[in-house]
């Protein structure tokens, strides 16, 4: 299976993501998911497939989330993907698929315990310097 990440250019967690999965040997499949926002059935295949809920996955910076009342507790799942779908902004970034699953790689090193050669250190832009030495989950 190749890789995938569902990225924004504009943030910098993705875009580090996307430098480690490509510094580590990745060449994957880059959805800029505000210009190609996944359908229904794929970001309720990717939740699923994370283990998390519609809440855990919605971001809040830089978002209309206070606008829209998300906040309430009374909203089902169905209304908070039917909202994401409508809004891709809110969908919190990035997400990588890969042979070992889906995640939120929120940090960005993350995504290291789902590559098969993951680097073991990485300077993100910021200069912080990831040291990884294998599985953590």
């Amino acid at each position: 299976m190749k890789s995938l990440i569902y990225h924004n250019p504009g943030c910098g967690t993705s875009r580090n993501t996307l430098a480690m999965m490509k510094a580590s040997g990745e060449a994957p499949e880059v959805v800029e998911y505000l210009k190609a926002p996944p359908s229904r059935e794929q970001l309720v295949t990717l939740l699923s497939m994370m283990q998390i809920t519609p809440r855990d996955l919605l971001r809040r910076k830089g978002t209309p989330y206070d606008e829209l009342g998300l906040d309430n507790p009374t909203l089902s799942d169905t209304q908070l993907i039917d909202t994401m779908i409508a809004h891709p902004i809110l969908i919190n970034r990035p997400i990588v698929v890969t042979d070992k699953g889906a995640r939120l790689c929120r940090p960005s090193e993350r995504v290291l315990d789902m590559l098969e050669s993951p680097i073991t250190h990485f300077a993100k832009e910021d200069g912080d310097v990831i040291h990884h030495a294998g599985e953590t989950q």
